[in-house]
């Protein structure tokens, strides 16, 4: 009878847990990849750095901005414009974005607008280093750099 009890109380522990990760996991809408290291958070870009090794630095990097946000949605703003998609991440750090929804508004001269919608799509991949987050995938090889909002 204790045999039972014991075995009936060891499966319902491992029932309940199983079910509290499978809800963590599905109410971010990602997998357990380290995807939920970016759920939840805003960036702001420090640096574009092109395939051509031409550095372009923003003059207000608050301009220029993403959140990821934890139901799988991401929001950017891009200089003058917004955007929305959905976002999800992947073994090896791998980033995808959904279809891209965005404003339109024409940008005043020096702004990485154009720069940062044609090259942005391509975003593949990401990784954090000293709290910056890295994204790439970029055609030619560049990458993008951000430094966490507060």
């Amino acid at each position: 009878m204790n045999t039972i009890r014991v075995m009936l109380t060891l499966a319902a522990v491992a029932i309940a847990s199983a079910t509290a990760g499978s809800e963590r996991t599905f109410s971010r809408g990602q997998d357990r990849s380290g995807a939920s290291e970016l759920a939840g958070t805003s960036w702001k870009l420090v640096r574009l750095q092109a395939g051509d090794e031409t550095t372009l630095v923003p003059a207000d990097g608050s301009k220029y901005t993403i959140t990821f946000r934890s139901d799988g949605r991401v929001v950017a703003r891009v200089d003058c414009n917004r955007g929305s998609s959905t976002w999800k991440s992947g073994s090896g750090n791998e980033l995808r974005f959904g279809s891209w929804s965005m404003t339109r508004a024409k940008c005043p001269a020096g702004s990485l607008h154009d720069r940062i919608v044609t090259e942005g799509a391509n975003v593949r991949s990401y990784y954090i280093k000293d709290g910056h987050l890295f994204l790439q995938g970029m055609s030619g090889g560049g990458s993008y750099e951000l430094e966490r909002l507060k």
